[in-house]
């Protein structure tokens, strides 16, 4: 039985924006280690499972979803988000 894990993408360190963090990921966990291969040096492997990712609105509807398909999935709590509020002025204590 193929095993999942549903989680929600945190905010990219990069930018201010929240772009496409509102939806929960189900990720297929891999089932065999990358290796190199030996005429390019690429790591890579046989699970073309790590490939898929499918996305959807609510936590719910993919354990809904995976459940329905046979898979076995364990949801990852998205971070709670921490805010650190301060002024402008606080720059110059």
């Amino acid at each position: 039985m193929p095993t999942a894990r549903i989680y929600r993408r945190p905010k990219n360190a990069m930018s201010s924006g929240r772009a496409n963090t509102q939806n929960w990921v189900l990720e297929f966990e891999p089932v065999e280690a990358k290796r190199a291969d030996p005429l390019t040096g690429w790591a890579g492997s046989g699970d073309t499972r790590q490939q898929v990712k499918l996305e959807f609105p609510s936590a719910e509807a993919a354990l809904a979803y995976a459940e329905r398909e046979g898979i076995e999935a364990h949801v990852i709590p998205a971070p709670e988000r921490k805010l650190k509020l301060q002024a402008y002025a606080d720059n110059f204590r």
